[in-house]
């Protein structure tokens, strides 16, 4: 049996937080609990003079890539719902040939 995952390339996340909101509202969670929660990283300056500041969607222990939707054919809440389109799912092993780029996270449920 393939496993499933999502790849996302925070380069271009802008924060808005729906992944979070629509993970909870699907899910169901209670105030402080998350199926995906967004990081923020920076600001910081680096070597160059430029600076660096990512947000990137984090999946937690508590996220079952929404087996309930994606058993009826449809993706994960927080694919479905991200506005930057910046959110993949689908076998690993597919998402780890789309990885180009140092902005990119594949994140493997543990099976």
């Amino acid at each position: 049996m393939s496993q499933k995952g999502l790849l996302i390339d925070y380069e271009f996340c802008t924060g808005c937080h729906t992944c979070e909101m629509a993970c909870k509202v699907e899910k169901g969670f209670p105030v402080g609990q998350w199926g995906i929660k967004l990081a923020e990283i920076g600001p910081w300056q680096k070597l160059d003079g430029t600076w660096e500041w990512n947000y990137v969607p984090l999946p937690t222990e508590q996220c079952d890539l929404c087996e309930d939707r994606v058993a009826a054919g449809k993706p994960p809440a927080c694919v479905h719902h991200c506005q930057a389109l910046v959110m993949e799912y689908g076998e690993i092993e597919d998402l780890a040939k789309m990885i180009n780029k140092s902005h990119m996270v594949l994140f493997a449920p543990q099976a």
